[in-house]
Formats: structure tokens, sequence, C-alpha cells
């Protein structure tokens, strides 16, 4: 077994408050495209950050919906062994902060769980609030009872983030001893700015494919999905 394994899994078995920090490295192994890899959903278009922003929401709605049904929506996905365990720990000890908007953490049973950028079948009609199944929305973006937009209540591109989102974040990460990133290169601001929020005394380990910069992480620089079957191993 690897030794940095080993280690990560004393430092969980040691750990009172664990804060899980997830991106879409976790999902891919879900058949969830990332974001901003060479295969990822970025790079097939243009301009997918104005696709995915609210100003497009708002003067196409159209051109948004049509984005997000062919791009976003995975409803066979199924949770992986990542979001799993995950919910196991955190079922014990822990919290889960995402960026992701699949709901595949809530599907593994996470209930110790805070959607950052919030959840793609949280949806709702702008015109009226009322809360609208997925398979509606499947149908059509125009709400039959009031002919209001119907979206989903995820954070796009010039919106920000729930403060009480933010709020209880903060508070999460406050109280570790362990954080540990999972699947994310850590570049997307606000999430990439929470570590500043933990005690000088906080472990904090990254299991990712790609190097990390932010200073005092310890970094697996590894596939996620083979970091948590090892970790399950030594767990168990």
């Amino acid at each position: 077994m690897l030794p940095a394994i080993v280690n990560l899994a004393a430092n969980i078995q040691a750990a009172h408050k664990i804060v899980f920090l997830t991106g879409a490295g976790v999902s891919t192994h879900s058949g969830i495209p990332d974001y901003r890899s060479k295969s990822g959903l970025y790079a097939h278009h243009a301009n997918p950050e104005y696709l995915l922003s609210h100003e497009n929401l708002q003067d196409h709605p159209q051109d948004f919906y049509d984005f997000v049904q062919q791009q976003m929506y995975y409803p066979e996905a199924k949770p992986n062994l990542i979001h799993q365990e995950i919910a196991i720990i955190c079922q014990n000890k822990g919290i889960l902060i995402t960026q992701n908007v699949d709901g595949l953490d809530q599907q593994a049973g996470n209930q110790h769980l805070i959607e950052f950028h919030g959840n793609l079948y949280d949806l709702y009609c702008q015109k009226c609030g009322q809360t609208i199944d997925y398979e509606q929305y499947q149908q059509d973006y125009h709400h039959p009872e009031d002919g209001g937009i119907i979206r989903p209540r995820i954070v796009l591109y010039g919106e920000s983030i729930d403060p009480l989102v933010i709020q209880d974040s903060i508070a999460a990460l406050t109280a570790a001893d362990l954080v540990i990133i999972v699947g994310t290169s850590f570049r997307v601001y606000p999430f990439a700015q929470l570590l500043q929020y933990c005690s000088p005394t906080t472990a904090i380990f990254a299991i990712n494919n790609e190097p990390i910069t932010t200073s005092g992480i310890e970094l697996l620089q590894m596939d996620a999905l083979t970091a948590f079957t090892k970790l399950k191993e030594v767990l168990d």
C-alpha cells in the first residue's frame, strides 16, 4: 500500500471534524464530463461561460435551455465509489462542500452536504417561484401555468453565491481539523478561497490528477477513484 494513502487513512481515523472539498474530477468516474480539461465541456464551445451566464438565460432563454439540456444533464449517471466513501465518512464525522451540481452526492445518501454552486435538479419557475420537476423541464422551459421561465437553482456566471451557503461553508472549515480536497484543481473562486478559514493546525490533503499550487497542502497526485479504492482497503 502507498505510504501516502496509509498516512491519509491515519489522519481520517484520528480526525474529529473532516471537511471534503470536491470538484468535477469526482463525477467524471460516473460518466459526467469535467469542465476545463481537453475533453471537458468547455473545450467544445466557443464561449461556454456566456452560455452558462445569467445574461444568456435572461436574453436568450432558448439558447440557455438547449445548452444545459444537451450538455449538463446526465440523469442516468449513478454515484461512484468516491461519492459513496465520502458519504460514509461524513455520516460519522464530516461534511462535504461540493462544486458539483449533478446531485450525485445526494443520491449517494450524503446528508452532511453543502452544494456550493447549487443543484441542476432543483428547478423553479422564475415568475411564480413554484418548484418544477425535472421531467417537466425536459419537455419545455416554460411553466405551463403562467408562462414563466423555468431554471435550475445553480449559480450562473454573473450571479453571486448564496450568503448562507458561504456562511455554512466558513463555519465548517473553521471547525475542521482535517480538510481533504478531491477532484479539483482548486482554481475557481470563491470556492478556492475557503481554505483561508482553516485553523493553522488543520491538516490539508488533496487528491487530484493535476498539481495544485496552493501552499500548505499535502498532494496525492493521482486519480481520485484509484486513491479511494486503496483508501477503502485501509479504512475497512
